[in-house]
């Protein structure tokens, strides 16, 4: 199991655009093609203007399997090309979760 870790840093005021765009177009999207949202959030203490979202995986391959089905729908080029404008930078962690934690149970997933 890897969790992906990404963190959007917006142009300032960009957040209410960013999620219109997200709910609308990008989430129902991520949806079809991506196992496991974790989670998915705004800053409000710290760098602000900041989106995190995180995302559960059985495995990195089934990551990159996953985001190359989701690159190539049709949906994805057109949603894509709303949203680069509000950001100005982008980050992605992969995180490994320590042994004794075992996230399955949490996402409903089934273990590999």
């Amino acid at each position: 199991m890897i969790v992906e870790h990404r963190t959007y840093t917006l142009k300032a005021g960009a957040l209410p655009e960013y999620f219109k765009h997200y709910e609308s177009e990008g989430m129902p999207i991520q949806r079809r093609y991506l196992p496991a949202m974790v989670g998915y959030y705004s800053t409000e203490i710290g760098p602000l203007n900041q989106v995190i979202h995180l995302w559960a995986y059985r495995s990195y391959e089934e990551r990159t399997q996953c985001r190359e089905a989701m690159r190539a729908d049709p949906g994805w080029a057109p949603y894509l090309a709303k949203i680069h404008p509000l950001i100005v930078a982008m980050e992605t962690k992969l995180l490994t979760p320590a042994r004794f934690f075992d996230l399955t149970p949490l996402l409903g997933m089934n273990n590999p």
